[in-house]
C-alpha cells in the first residue's frame, strides 16, 4: 500500500467564518487523539478529496502539519450531498507502536450459484469486523468470495475469513 500524505496548516478561523475558507477551495478539519491536544487544521479541498476517496476507516494516513508528520485514521467525513463535496474531516491521531481497535469493512465478491440458479438472496449479517492490531497492520478491508454458496441456506462465518496472524479478531 502506498503512503497517503495530506498537507495541512493550523487553522485559526472557527465557527461560521469557516464558510469563507470553503469558498476559497479549502477544507477544514480537526486532529485529535493519542497524546495530542485537538488541533484545528485546513487542507486543500481538491487534493484531500482525491486522497480520501480511496481510503476506508482503517486506512492509515499521514498528515504533514507544517513539517510535522502525524499518523492518523479518518474518523468522520461530513459531506454536502447536493454538491457532492467534503465539508469537514475528523482525524484521530494514533501511535504506531500501540495496538488500536478498529472496524474493518467486509467486501463481498463473486457470484453465488445459489443466487444464480435458485433466485436466492444474499443476506449480510455484518458489514464490518472489529479487530485489534498495530495501525500499520490494519487491513483496508476483508474480501469475502461468495462463489462457494452452492445451496440456499449456505453461509460464510467470520471464522472462515482469512485474517493475518498479527491481527486479533474481536468480532
Amino acid at each position: 500500500m502506498e503512503k497517503l500524505v495530506i498537507a495541512a496548516q493550523k487553522r485559526t478561523t472557527i465557527g461560521k467564518r469557516v464558510g469563507a475558507l470553503r469558498r476559497e477551495g479549502k477544507l477544514p478539519g480537526i486532529i485529535y487523539g493519542h497524546k495530542m491536544e485537538p488541533t484545528a487544521i485546513v487542507m486543500d479541498l481538491k487534493d484531500t478529496t482525491k486522497i480520501l476517496y480511496h481510503t476506508t476507516s482503517s486506512s492509515l494516513v499521514t498528515i504533514d502539519l507544517e513539517g510535522k508528520a502525524i499518523s492518523v485514521l479518518v474518523r468522520e467525513r461530513q459531506r454536502d450531498f447536493l454538491r457532492n463535496s467534503l465539508l469537514h474531516v475528523d482525524f484521530q491521531a494514533v501511535s504506531l507502536t500501540e495496538k488500536i481497535r478498529a472496524d474493518v469493512n467486509v467486501e463481498l465478491t463473486g457470484v453465488a450459484p445459489a443466487v444464480k440458479e435458485y433466485n436466492g438472496v444474499i443476506v449480510e449479517g455484518i458489514n464490518a469486523i472489529s479487530v485489534e492490531a498495530l495501525p500499520t497492520d490494519l487491513p483496508e478491508r476483508f474480501v469475502v468470495d461468495i462463489s462457494g454458496l452452492m445451496e440456499i441456506g449456505d453461509s460464510i462465518l467470520v471464522k472462515d475469513i482469512e485474517i493475518a496472524s498479527n491481527v486479533d479478531l474481536l468480532t
